[in-house]
């Protein structure tokens, strides 16, 4: 959690830790830039509205994304915007780009910002420099960073190497993130390793769709190796029941706390439903 910083840092550190009990459920949704749709037949305003119903911290969206999203599910649930972006069809996919600014993003009401660096990519030198001038800028605007760490490129054979994976978080970490993400690796004894040595919560991606058994295995492997939680897109917004899946991530996540709270949920999912469908209407 966000204790030190200017007031209005630990308000948004605050609201990004929605259960106050350190530990972060993150599902990012930015992947519709690099990999094309990922809604499937149903709206983003209707999958964005299910998530916040079923008990995640945050979720991450591209800017223009937002224009299709109702605010009204963000009044417990965390906005993070993300600004970086590439497509899988460039010469280059690992070469990520800034497209959207902090201040920027504040305008939108964000409550955090997300900056992507591939390390050991041709681009690397200019994606650190990127993430630094994102940090400078948060930390003039009082808002948090999370950084997304990832080693690949044309020298990379193995991105989820115990070492590399620890380099990319002490990266993020010496250049002014306040919360990282990097690749998930399997050894749990490795990994705690890794979230020992980070001097900043560290959350894990969620990689490759998973689902039932061995989905809970990979969440529980990971928070008993210490990290501060997940970052998990793919397991959610591609399962039959993105609802489902995220009510059950929040209770592995966050336990008592993200379980008593479904009723509550449940009764405001109802609720602003018929809001939603009466300002439409």
């Amino acid at each position: 959690m966000l204790l030190n910083g200017s007031f209005a840092r630990r308000i948004r550190g605050h609201r990004l830790y929605r259960y106050a009990d350190e530990r972060l459920l993150v599902v990012p949704l930015d992947h519709s830039i690099s990999d094309g749709p990922i809604t499937g037949r149903r709206s983003l305003d209707d999958l964005v509205g299910t998530l916040s119903t079923s008990g995640v911290d945050a979720v991450v969206l591209h800017k223009g994304a937002l224009r299709y999203v109702d605010p009204l599910w963000f009044a417990e649930t965390s906005l993070i915007v993300h600004l970086s972006a590439s497509t899988a069809h460039a010469p280059d996919p690992d070469a990520k780009y800034l497209v959207a600014g902090v201040e920027e993003s504040l305008r939108m009401g964000a409550d955090a910002v997300s900056v992507h660096v591939n390390m050991g990519s041709d681009q690397e030198a200019r994606q650190i420099a990127d993430l630094a001038a994102v940090a400078e800028s948060c930390d003039r605007w009082n808002v948090p960073l999370l950084a997304m760490m990832y080693a690949r490129g044309p020298q990379i054979t193995d991105p989820q190497d115990q070492e590399l994976v620890a380099h990319t978080a002490g990266l993020a970490a010496d250049l002014g993130a306040d919360i990282v993400k990097t690749a998930h690796v399997t050894d749990i004894s490795a990994m705690r390793d890794i979230t020992r040595a980070c001097p900043i919560p560290l959350i894990t991606a969620g990689g490759a769709r998973r689902e039932g058994l061995e989905l809970e295995s990979m969440v529980s492997g990971v928070l008993e190796a210490g990290a501060a939680g997940l970052a998990i897109g793919r397991s959610v917004f591609q399962s039959p029941d993105p609802g489902g899946t995220a009510r059950r991530l929040a209770e592995l996540v966050h336990g008592e706390a993200a379980a008593s709270a479904g009723v509550y949920r449940s009764a405001l999912a109802h609720a602003t439903s018929h809001d939603v469908t009466g300002a439409h209407a």
